[in-house]
C-alpha cells in the first residue's frame, strides 16, 4: 500500500511537470505559428509586383529622407513624357534631377532560387536575365530624358545579397545596364551616393553664403571709398580753416607789436597837450583880430 501511495504521487508530480513543459511547448508554437505567417506575409509582398514596388519604394525612401533636406528630392514627379519615377533628386545649381527606379524583377529572382535541376535553373537564369536587361531598358526609355534628367539614372534592389549575386553570376547585365547609362545601386550603394548628394548640396550652400559675403565686401569697399573721400575733403577745410588761423594770429601778432610800440612812446610833462602854453600874439585892434 505504502508503494502503490508513492508511486502514485511520483506519477503525479511528474504529470504535473509534463503539463507545465506541454504549456511552454504549446505557447513556443504558437510564437512559431506567428512568426510563420508574418513569414507568408512578407512572402506574398516579396512575390507580388505591386506590393513589393511598395516595399522597395519604402526602404528607398527611407534611405533618401534620412540623408536629404526636405527640397532636395521629389517622390513621384511627373516627368514631362508623362512618366513618375519612384524619387528624383533635386541636384544644385540648376543641374537636372537624378532618377531612382526602386523596381526589380524579384519575382524572376526567386524562381531562379527556387529552381529544382540543371535544366529548370538554366531556365530561370536566362527568364531572369531577359526581365533584368528590359527592366534596364524600360528605364532608360522612360527616365532618361535629354535636358530634364541626368543621362544617369539609379537601379535600386533592396538586397545585399541579390546585388552581390548579381555582379557575380550575371556579369552581362551589369555591363548592359552601365552601356544604357544604368547604375544598379544596393541600399549601401544607395546611401554613399546619398551622401555625396549631401556633400555637393552643403558646397552649393557654402558657395551662395560665399557670393553674399563678396557682395556685401563690394558695398563694404564702396562705403570706404566714399568715406575716404569725404575725410580728404574735411581734411582740406581744416587745412583751408589752419590757413586762416595762422593768418588771424599773424594779424593779432602785428597789432600786439603796433600797440606795444605805442605803449612805449614816453612824453614829457611840459610837453603834454593840457600843460602847453599858447604863444605870445602881438595885440591888434579889434578888426584886425577879426580879419586874422
Amino acid at each position: 500500500n505504502q508503494t502503490l501511495t508513492d508511486t502514485t504521487r511520483s506519477t503525479q508530480e511528474n504529470l504535473s511537470k509534463l503539463g507545465e513543459r506541454l504549456a511552454v511547448i504549446d505557447k513556443a508554437q504558437q510564437n512559431i505559428t506567428a512568426l510563420s505567417g508574418q513569414v507568408v506575409k512578407l512572402e506574398n509582398i516579396l512575390s507580388n509586383k505591386q506590393t513589393r514596388g511598395a516595399f522597395g519604394q519604402a526602404r528607398m525612401e527611407a534611405i533618401v529622407q534620412d540623408g536629404l533636406p526636405n527640397g532636395a528630392y521629389e517622390f513621384q514627379k511627373t516627368l514631362s513624357n508623362g512618366n513618375r519615377p519612384d524619387c528624383m533628386i533635386l541636384l544644385p545649381n540648376g543641374a537636372h534631377g537624378l532618377v531612382i527606379d526602386a523596381k526589380f524583377p524579384l519575382e524572376a529572382w526567386n524562381a531562379m532560387r527556387a529552381a529544382d535541376g540543371l535544366e529548370a535553373a538554366r531556365a530561370a537564369e536566362g527568364q531572369f536575365r531577359r526581365d533584368t536587361l528590359k527592366h534596364i531598358q524600360d528605364i532608360a526609355s522612360r527616365y532618361l530624358l535629354a535636358g530634364e534628367t541626368q543621362d544617369t539614372a539609379f537601379m535600386f534592389i533592396p538586397s545585399e545579397s541579390i546585388f552581390a549575386d548579381i555582379h557575380e553570376r550575371f556579369e552581362d547585365v551589369v555591363q548592359k545596364a552601365h552601356r544604357s547609362h544604368i547604375v544598379i545601386v544596393s541600399p549601401s550603394l544607395l546611401m554613399l551616393s546619398i551622401q555625396v548628394v549631401q556633400s555637393l548640396l552643403r558646397d552649393a550652400r557654402m558657395r551662395e553664403q560665399a557670393h553674399v559675403i563678396q557682395a556685401e565686401v563690394v558695398k563694404l569697399m564702396d562705403d570706404v571709398r566714399r568715406l575716404d573721400d569725404r575725410v580728404r575733403k574735411l581734411g582740406a577745410h581744416f587745412g583751408a580753416a589752419a590757413n586762416d588761423v595762422e593768418q588771424i594770429l599773424t594779424s593779432t601778432r602785428k597789432i600786439m607789436k603796433r600797440g606795444g610800440e605805442i605803449e612805449a612812446v614816453e612824453l614829457g610833462e611840459d610837453e603834454a597837450p593840457a600843460a602847453r602854453k599858447s604863444p605870445d600874439l602881438p595885440e591888434l585892434p579889434f578888426t584886425q583880430i577879426e580879419e586874422a
